[in-house]
């Protein structure tokens, strides 16, 4: 199986240069599952023309860049928004299986109509998290990795996305579309947790994947 992942970019100032960056850690996560990872430049004219060339089966928005709308928002790329929201747009129309990732969740949400609210104590730490519903993918998430500074409050989640997970603070952490495979994540199942195994089976569900 292929699946399409999106990288963030980072201004090399000594070299004057904008890279594309992936952590490496996705490629043996994902191969552990049967999975290649296909990694989306953010150059290109085309997007969407790109993507119908890779014949993949679903798609994974990762982590890093805050969205450039934000209010002061640091390190954006908005080649990279316009390139994100061009790929959801073809998985919207094709109704391709998503996996968003904290700043991928981000993206989602506003792509949907949803907002973004600035959040503190989320950042570099591992915190407590309680499922909303009795749900199989879900209910085993006590305690998961923190990454970001921008957070998703009740009433700024997208009205087509139905919470699964919430924080201490009562911010959302994991939910899913109501008609369409995607689910986000505020998390990073790449980055070390307790979670390897919730995580495993989450994807395997999203993408369709059978166990080994």
């Amino acid at each position: 199986m292929r699946i399409a992942i999106t990288q963030r970019v980072e201004q090399i100032a000594g070299h004057g240069e904008r890279r594309d960056c992936l952590d490496q850690r996705w490629a043996p996560l994902m191969e552990a599952l049967g999975v290649y990872l296909v990694p989306v430049p953010n150059g290109l004219a085309q997007p969407d023309a790109w993507l119908e060339r890779q014949n993949v089966s679903g798609l994974i928005l990762s982590g890093g860049n805050d969205l450039s709308h934000l209010p002061n928002a640091t390190n954006i790329s908005v080649e990279r928004d316009r390139t994100e929201t061009t790929l959801l747009s073809v998985a919207h129309a094709q109704r391709l299986p998503v996996l968003a990732v904290c700043r991928g969740m981000q993206m989602l949400n506003h792509f949907l109509g949803g907002s973004m609210t600035p959040i503190t104590g989320h950042a570099g730490c591992m915190h407590s998290v309680s499922s909303l519903e009795t749900d199989e993918h879900f209910s085993q998430y006590t305690e998961v990795n923190s990454f970001h500074n921008w957070g998703i409050a009740p009433d700024d989640l997208a009205k087509n996305l139905n919470a699964r997970i919430r924080a201490g603070d009562g911010s959302i952490e994991a939910a899913v579309h109501e008609e369409l495979p995607w689910t986000a994540i505020m998390w990073h199942p790449e980055r070390p947790s307790g979670n390897g195994d919730h995580d495993a089976r989450l994807i395997r569900h999203l993408f369709s994947i059978k166990d080994k």
